[in-house]
């Protein structure tokens, strides 16, 4: 299966992070051949990768905000859950993961895998189905940070069941005041793995009764909630922070 990657940044990271086949680059003609396009067409001569200067319209053709440049590249790259697991392992750290559970709209999964990638996790887990996977919007939207980052769809709570004997407290983020407690209440330290639901239905009610606590942010606003990509990436930097000071 073969996609179009388009953007710079996202066509720059993919050919970075070199964890695909790539086939051709396609660059606007006119397009200057500086800053972030002249690296890219760098790593494109360093891995003899066929370049085309063609017409703008072909390139805009190809995907949304396309800045001139778009790659034929092979699929996303996915791994296994316990691929996961060998990655914390290698790098000697706790074990640290971003768990989505029904999350399907592009813009969230590739802002929330953006900040996953900031914040070190080693990995992210998303449903076989009902979500999307890693689609060239996401990775867009991510700004190619989703090529750095090990990606393993699976049953969530086959997932969970193993991250629980790696010794990992599973966190859900829910805004319910009754049942979820404050951040100051809830582990964030040691092997974790945080789980964010979609906005309309939050986390899915098998996948929630698994979590060993449920988190919800503090807020004082007229708002009561924030979108599931902001909610999530706020618990990371917390989880972050809180891994951070403890080492």
């Amino acid at each position: 299966m073969r996609e179009w990657i388009v953007g710079r940044n996202p066509v720059y990271e993919v050919l970075r992070a070199n964890r695909r086949q790539v086939f051709r680059l396609l660059v606007a003609s006119g397009a200057e051949e500086r800053g972030r396009l002249a690296e890219i067409l760098q790593l494109a001569a360093s891995r003899k990768l066929p370049v085309q200067h063609v017409l703008r319209s072909q390139v805009d053709n190809l995907g949304e905000n396309p800045q001139g440049v778009g790659l034929e590249a092979s699929g996303y790259p996915y791994v296994a859950i316990q691929d996961i697991i060998e990655h914390a392992k290698e790098r000697q750290q706790a074990l640290f993961v971003l768990m989505l559970d029904q999350v399907q709209n592009p813009q969230n999964l590739g802002s929330l895998m953006r900040t996953a990638e900031a914040v070190g996790v080693d990995g992210v887990v998303i449903p076989l189905a009902r979500a999307v996977g890693v689609t060239p919007a996401v990775v867009s939207a991510s700004a190619g940070a989703s090529e750095h980052l090990l990606v393993a769809p699976s049953n969530l709570s086959q997932a969970i069941e193993t991250f629980k004997q790696e010794d990992a407290w599973v966190v859900g983020m829910d805004g319910d005041p009754k049942q979820a407690k404050g951040v100051g209440e809830v582990p964030l330290t040691g092997p974790l793995v945080i789980v964010v639901g979609s906005e309309g239905e939050g986390i899915h009610s098998l996948v929630r009764s698994s979590c060993d606590f449920l988190l919800r942010l503090p807020m004082v606003g007229k708002i009561t909630s924030l979108n599931a990509a902001v909610a999530g990436s706020v618990a990371l930097y917390l989880a972050f922070q809180a891994r951070s000071t403890a080492k």
